[in-house]
């Protein structure tokens, strides 16, 4: 008789901290935002000590206080466009309702685009947007159903399909926004520069100009990097295992000022701050393992999760993230998943906003207020 061989337990348990699981939080509905604050910066601020857990609770322009002379804040300055288009298929007797989402340029009128209905469009198939103001060739499918298009437009009427998005598209904002959105501008950073995301870095939506120049006139050097923002950053962990987890690539470029001014703070001993997850990830993949920044321009797939040593970010604003995210995972490796989600359990007990629209968060070495305003 043969024995009974059981096979191998796959599914043995993820050691805590690695497990997806270990990121999620209960979040009441209500607490979704749904527009931005009427005043860019006075959403509510969590001041956090990545190191000790205090916090405290303020208000946006008040980071201001926390900020000190010397420091070095790197924003993302990259431009979100008017990435969503809705149109027609080509075709005899064909009414198909067609919605693209712009993720990523792949060359001149080149795009990388997430579909719908993806079935109906396959290599071949041809799409009329604007009423024949733009139109779009479907060349090949690629990873997870997207597709790569080859766009067609009047060159003499549109320098750039930028300004035919302008004109057509639409602001692509997250599925947990539902209402609409009335100004485009709340939407976008008031130093967006380069055109190119298919969502905003949400962090910087809460700066105005007059806070930058308060920034500035305190002696704090603000800096721009870029990263172009994918939906890779934003799509569920399928895996248990964090680890097993592969991020979307994603463009992004530092340049040579950049680096020089982030490289001499760093050796003065000054801080970098980090607006956003995009400016950590951005950072974290052009600073090598003795700390130098280096000037770069390509594509990134890094993931940061706790475990993971910081070699040029120290401190970081960001907003509230969604459960079970790459990003949630990001900031529990600047501090840890314990203080982050006794934050969070904070912030939802006082009824902060959650996600793009909502409030922010700035984790900190240093909870001490320099009493300067």
């Amino acid at each position: 008789m043969t024995d009974h061989i059981t096979p191998a337990d796959n599914t043995a348990a993820v050691p805590t901290g690695f497990s997806t699981k270990d990121y999620y939080y209960d979040l009441p509905e209500r607490l979704i935002a749904q527009t931005p604050a009427e005043q860019r910066d006075h959403s509510r601020l969590m001041v956090l000590d990545r190191k000790t857990g205090e916090f405290k609770h303020r208000i946006f322009h008040d980071i201001l206080d926390y900020l000190h002379p010397g420091d070095v804040l790197v924003v993302n300055d990259s431009k979100v466009i008017p990435a969503r288009i809705y149109g027609k298929k080509i075709a005899e007797n064909s009414s198909v309702a067609v919605e693209f989402l712009l993720l990523k340029q792949v060359e001149e009128d080149v795009w990388e685009v997430l579909l719908h209905p993806g079935r109906r469009l396959k290599p071949g198939a041809a799409v009329s947007f604007g009423d024949g103001i733009l139109r779009a060739d479907i060349v090949e499918t690629v990873e997870d159903g997207n597709r790569i298009v080859r766009f067609t437009y009047d060159k003499e009427k549109y320098r750039t399909l930028y300004a035919v998005l302008d004109e057509i598209g639409n602001m692509p904002l997250p599925p947990y926004i539902t209402h609409k959105l009335e100004d485009k501008s709340r939407y976008q950073t008031v130093y967006a520069n380069e055109e190119g995301s298919a969502a905003a870095p949400t962090a910087g939506l809460h700066f105005t100009p007059e806070l930058l120049d308060e920034i500035r006139a305190k002696g704090i050097t603000v800096v721009p990097v870029m990263l172009h923002v994918g939906l890779g950053t934003f799509r569920p962990v399928k895996v248990d295992d964090v680890r097993e987890h592969v991020m979307h690539a994603e463009y992004f470029s530092v340049s040579e000022e950049a680096a020089d001014i982030i490289n001499r703070a760093k050796a003065e001993g000054r801080r970098i701050v980090a607006v956003g997850t995009t400016s950590v990830r951005t950072l974290e993949s052009v600073t090598d393992d003795n700390g130098i920044v280096h000037p770069i321009h390509g594509e990134t797939r890094i993931f940061i999760y706790p475990g993971y040593r910081f070699r040029c970010v120290d401190c970081l604003i960001t907003n509230f993230h969604l459960p079970e995210s790459t990003l949630l995972m990001l900031i529990s490796a600047l501090s840890s998943r314990e203080t982050v989600l006794s934050a969070y359990a904070e912030a939802i007990r006082e009824e902060y906003r959650f996600f793009s629209f909502g409030d922010a968060m700035f984790i900190t070495d240093d909870l001490t207020e320099d009493g300067s305003r």
